[in-house]
């Protein structure tokens, strides 16, 4: 999953931004309405995190201008604003949460998981496929009855695939979802972790769940 960290006060939005990654999610940064507008614009973020009170283009601006395009990405507000009037426009605007600064993390962090289950992007807190169970609240793998130790990086791509099961995902859906923009196009590290996925999935059925798809993809789907 891939979520955009928009926030002005670079100590914040660093501190945000570790606290998503910690979670496993892919994590852009913008440090103002303006670029925060332009990389949702340009890119299927699967959240959006943002500050009301932003330069440039604040939050009401943000939530109505992408409203207006048609983006259906989920919008989690964040602010040092209270009163029900605030609350109020930003909904009316297209923000889909709002929450009230100061917060923990704990509730950042269940905030963003309960948009990310909402339709129609809803998605299952535990999926089977053959005899492997991912468990994405508590980020556990089990192959049968053991447990799989993977990197968040190779969870989160199984977690993708696992959601589009029987699917075709192509190269560029995974490099879009699970990578941020540090992401080197070029590199053949979706061919890494597909390959250290199929190695530590083991067993010989399951080496077969994630299919190559030659010119297309990947596809996660039992044998």
């Amino acid at each position: 999953m891939r979520i955009l960290v928009i926030e002005d006060d670079p100590d914040v939005r660093s501190a945000l931004a570790a606290c998503l990654a910690a979670e496993s999610f892919a994590v852009d940064e913008a440090a103002d309405g303006a670029e925060g507008y332009y990389l949702a614009r340009l890119n299927d973020y699967d959240l959006i995190v943002t500050d009301y009170l932003l330069p440039k283009k604040d939050g009401l601006e943000l939530c109505a201008d992408l409203r207006s395009l048609g983006k259906p990405v989920p919008i989690l507000v964040l602010s040092v604003k209270s009163t029900v009037p605030d609350k109020v426009a930003l909904l009316e605007q297209g923000a889909d949460d709002y929450l009230t600064k100061p917060f923990s993390y704990e509730e950042l962090v269940a905030r963003v998981r309960a948009l990310l289950r909402r339709p129609p992007q809803i998605e299952q807190a535990v999926i089977v496929v053959g005899d492997v169970t991912i468990d994405s609240a508590r980020q556990i793998v089990r192959c049968g009855a053991k447990d799989v130790y993977l990197t968040r990086k190779e969870f989160s791509l199984l977690e993708y695939l696992a959601q589009r099961q029987g699917t075709v995902v192509s190269r560029s859906m995974l490099m879009e979802h699970v990578w941020n923009m540090e992401r080197d196009l070029f590199s053949n590290t979706i061919e890494a972790h597909i390959l250290n996925l199929r190695k530590k999935l083991g067993g010989r059925a399951r080496s077969k769940l994630i299919h190559t798809v030659p010119g297309r993809g990947y596809k996660l789907e039992a044998a």
